[in-house]
C-alpha cells in the first residue's frame, strides 16, 4: 500500500485535523511521514536572493515542524520534516513529493467557500489538478 505518505502542514490549528486521522493509517501501512510546510512569506520567499538571516517566520515554521516531528517520533512514526523556501505552496508540495518518491498527499483543508477560493485560492484545488499522485483531503472543521 503507502510506503510514504507527504502531509503538508500550514502551522495552524487544521493540522491536526490530519494528523490525527493520518496516524492509523501510517501505522497500518508502516508508511514513512514526510512532513512539508512551504513558508511563503516576502522574507522567506527572498531569502536566498537577498542573502537575508532566518526570519522570524522561518524560525517559526522551523520550531513548529521540529516539534511536531518529535511528537509522532515519540509515537513510534518514521518522520522526516522539510522546509520549503522561495516557492509557491503547490510547487514546492509536488518538488518535495516527487524528491522523496511519495505515494500519497494527506492534507487537511480549509473549507473554504467557492469566493473566498477563489480570492484567497487552494493548495489542495491547486494541487489535485497537477499531480497523478493520489491525494487524501479531510476537511477541518477548524476555522
Amino acid at each position: 500500500m503507502y510506503k510514504k505518505i507527504i502531509i503538508p502542514l500550514d502551522n495552524s490549528p487544521t493540522d491536526e485535523t490530519i494528523l490525527t486521522h493520518i496516524r492509523r493509517l501510517a501505522r497500518l501501512t508502516q508508511a514513512q511521514l514526510v512532513l512539508v510546510h512551504v513558508a511563503d512569506g516576502f522574507a522567506a520567499r527572498l531569502q536566498d536572493q537577498l542573502n537575508l538571516a532566518d526570519s522570524q517566520e522561518i524560525k517559526s515554521d522551523q520550531a513548529y515542524l521540529d516539534q511536531v516531528t518529535a511528537l509522532l517520533k515519540q509515537d513510534g512514526f518514521n518522520v522526516k520534516a522539510i522546509l520549503v523556501q522561495g516557492k509557491e505552496p503547490t510547487e514546492g508540495i509536488l518538488s518535495v513529493a516527487d524528491v522523496e518518491g511519495c505515494d500519497l498527499i494527506a492534507m487537511a483543508t480549509h473549507g473554504h467557500q467557492f469566493i473566498e477560493d477563489m480570492i484567497l485560492g487552494s493548495v489542495a484545488d491547486l494541487l489535485r489538478h497537477r499531480t497523478d499522485i493520489p491525494i487524501l483531503m479531510i476537511r477541518s472543521s477548524v476555522k
